[in-house]
């Protein structure tokens, strides 16, 4: 039975909330920074006090009670709300000093970033980056659970209670093994795509569902075979080996063709592509700042890659362009 005067402590709470969420001790307490003593001590004081399970942990894995189930989002909003006074009260006239925690989708992550991290360094020398790679329905739920700040992915989020940044829109090139007859061409049509294999990601990444939305576009259904990867790097050791065709931003293109065994066309124009922005809790009320975060983003990322089919998003309309803009074409 619960006493009524007891009162959970922050570190209990945050540490259910993070084995919730990682559903191992070891990765929460890492995420923590604290031993996994300590974790397991801060959640067995909470279910004492509470009266109750809220975790069970067996030696093959580990899974929320009922009570646990039922208690977690009330766990999740006190541990949110406690994270935005802190930060409040570290200061939240300059989010852009201190500690900033960004997420970026696998297909952008490797692309920006070393462009991302070096312009940091140098423009915001106060500000503290921590980055999380993942799927984009992951990011956006670590944003709603507040163990995010900002997420780079591809608009439109379309998402309850997040607010949207346009910051540019890059072309999809075809990529395609060394030697392949497309190899080279400068105004390919989509539809010569409908005879070729074409290698998508795993579901979840955005990109398989914009590339399939290319092939839609162009009135055909697309060959995938059997094959299917992880991650782009693997979609593109792939086509060099000669099992298919894909499709990448232009972000990517330097760095997959930087071995010399990957060809490239572009698209005719309208080039399909899509957009990239920054993303964050509406919540937040750090419109100006985390716009003025975006064009620095942006500059630093565009500058990195010069005329390769990436342009800065024409239409940004003040308060974080909180209307869902559509993927540029």
């Amino acid at each position: 039975m619960t006493d009524q005067s007891y009162q959970p402590s922050i570190a209990g709470l945050r540490a259910f909330v993070t084995i919730a969420r990682k559903l191992h001790f070891g990765s929460a307490a890492t995420e923590l920074g604290i031993s996994q003593p300590s974790l397991s001590q801060a959640l067995a004081a909470l279910e004492a006090g509470l009266g109750m399970r809220l975790v069970e942990r067996t030696t093959r894995r580990v899974f929320l009670t009922s009570q646990g189930e039922q208690l977690l989002p009330r766990a999740v909003a006190v541990v949110r709300t406690v994270d935005e006074l802190l930060l409040a009260a570290r200061g939240a006239e300059d989010p852009l000093r201190g500690g900033l925690r960004l997420g970026l989708i696998p297909t952008l992550a490797p692309y920006v970033l070393p462009a991302i991290l070096a312009g940091i360094a140098a423009e915001l020398p106060e500000l503290t980056l921590q980055v999380v790679e993942d799927q984009t329905a992951r990011l956006l739920d670590q944003l709603r659970e507040g163990t995010l700040d900002l997420a780079l992915l591809a608009l439109p989020a379309d998402a309850p209670g997040i607010a949207e940044i346009p910051m540019y829109d890059e072309d999809f090139v075809l990529a395609l093994p060394a030697g392949h007859r497309l190899a080279g061409r400068k105004r390919v049509d989509p539809a010569d795509m409908a005879e070729l294999p074409l290698l998508l990601l795993d579901e979840g990444h955005c990109l398989r569902d914009q590339a399939l939305e290319v092939c839609q576009l162009a009135g055909f259904r697309p060959d995938l075979g059997q094959t299917r990867a992880a991650s782009l790097a693997t979609a593109v050791q792939c086509v060099e080996g000669g099992l298919g065709v894909t499709l990448i931003p232009a972000t990517a293109v330097d760095a997959e063709t930087a071995g010399g065994r990957l060809a490239t066309a572009t698209f005719a124009t309208p080039r399909p592509g899509r957009r990239i922005g920054l993303v964050y809790r509406e919540s937040a009320g750090r419109d100006s700042a985390y716009e003025t975060f975006a064009e620095m983003l942006t500059e630093m990322i565009v500058a990195a890659a010069p005329g390769a089919g990436i342009r800065p998003a024409q239409h940004k309309t003040g308060a974080a362009s909180r209307s869902k803009q559509k993927n540029a074409r």
